[in-house]
């Protein structure tokens, strides 16, 4: 993997660059959609390319445990299998760590779990993780770590830390064994929300060596200040030559707070999670499409927007085939909403390659961040049942 920086922005940590895996160029700051099990909710890989998806995100966990990685690399690795033209980044299943906390048991060897769909037992080791993820056919590997929950005691951090770095080692030399091709791997800071252990994990990371690094353990409770200041020590501690990749952080809010402090890759289940909810997201704030306000409104998701639903059809038919159930509401919502993920990150990019990044940042958090849109999701009284 080559990654160089193009350009900055003086007046903040923000840049911009350009990621080359084996045939595939990606502009950084990137936003990847989640494609879990294959596939991102309601959308065709040709709706991805269609709205200038470069790069997406796929689960290890969930894959290994159907259809299966050798299944998958029988039938080609996941590009030809989802048919999909672009890059995939795949997670380690670290995060399945925390989050499947009744059904695991960490060990030194590895993460021994129960299937939540079957209850079979596994051994999920560094080696196998990096292993699933090569028969799956990944252009960027991510090593098996512990995503610290928060809160946690300094001295649970520290150990979960440094389970997490000899993981890292062990990732990195399954990785280096099988000759890593043109395929990346990024190792994973961890450490709680404790500054010093968070520096100890991204300097002992950065002398293993990876193609790019990334900040885990973030987005999992912890207030707003605090997150960016694990940012920022990330930002300091990590090599500047290097991408950053943001962890599950993906409000269109914090990705560019994100990007001023450094950050240059993110993912997010919001575009897609929200609009099966009915939640419309705009560079001018977010709103749900089940209010009364939008059964008779002719007009676009969006006026700004330039997706094909914005351009086809209104907001009074959205809202209709959310009233009567019908499946196409969530598709057209999440066609919209990947959009305008990407339209945020074009305008990132563009605005750091002009040198008016800042300018740029306040004027959108400004209209992000002016007023509750009166028909945004929770304000009951808007909303019929």
């Amino acid at each position: 993997m080559r990654y160089r920086i193009l350009g900055t922005n003086p007046e903040t940590r923000a840049r911009c660059g350009l990621m080359q895996i084996g045939d595939h160029s990606i502009e950084t700051p990137a936003f990847m959609p989640v494609g879990t099990r294959a596939s991102v909710k309601t959308l065709t890989s040709w709706d991805l390319v269609e709205l200038g998806v470069g790069l997406l995100l796929a689960n290890t966990y969930h894959l290994y445990l159907r259809p299966g990685h050798e299944r998958i690399r029988s039938l080609g690795g996941l590009h030809r299998f989802m048919s999909w033209p672009g890059a995939i980044l795949t997670d380690s299943g670290g995060y399945q760590v925390l989050s499947l906390a009744e059904f695991r048991k960490v060990l030194p060897e590895g993460v021994r779990f129960r299937s939540h769909l079957d209850g079979s037992e596994h051994l999920f080791t560094p080696e196998l993780s990096t292993e699933v993820q090569e028969a799956l056919g990944s252009d960027i590997l991510m090593a098996l770590d512990i995503c610290t929950p928060f809160p946690c005691p300094r001295e649970e951090a520290a150990r979960q830390m440094q389970r997490t770095l000899e993981w890292a080692e062990r990732s990195r030399r399954r990785f280096l064994a099988s000759g890593g091709g043109d395929r990346a791997q990024f190792g994973i800071v961890q450490g709680g929300m404790h500054p010093d252990l968070r520096q100890e994990c991204a300097a002992r990371l950065v002398s293993i060596g990876f193609e790019g690094y990334a900040l885990g353990g973030l987005a999992v409770g912890e207030p707003g200040a605090v997150r960016w200041e694990m940012v920022e020590r990330g930002d300091r501690d990590l090599p500047w030559d290097h991408p950053r990749y943001l962890m599950g952080v993906g409000q269109p809010e914090d990705i560019l707070e994100a990007v001023h402090r450094g950050m240059d890759l993110f993912d997010c289940v919001l575009p897609t999670r929200g609009a099966r909810h009915g939640t419309v997201y705009t560079l001018q704030g977010r709103y749900s499409i089940k209010a009364r306000i939008h059964a008779e409104d002719p007009g676009p998701l969006d006026p700004e927007c330039d997706c094909r639903v914005c351009q086809t059809v209104s907001r009074a038919y959205v809202r209709h085939l959310f009233r009567v159930g019908e499946f196409l509401g969530p598709r057209l919502l999440s066609h919209h909403n990947v959009r305008a993920y990407l339209r945020l990150m074009e305008a990132i990019r563009g605005s750091l390659r002009e040198g008016r990044f800042e300018e740029e940042r306040r004027r959108t958090l400004a209209r992000l961040r002016a007023v509750e849109m009166p028909d945004a999701p929770g304000s009951g009284s808007q909303e019929e049942t």
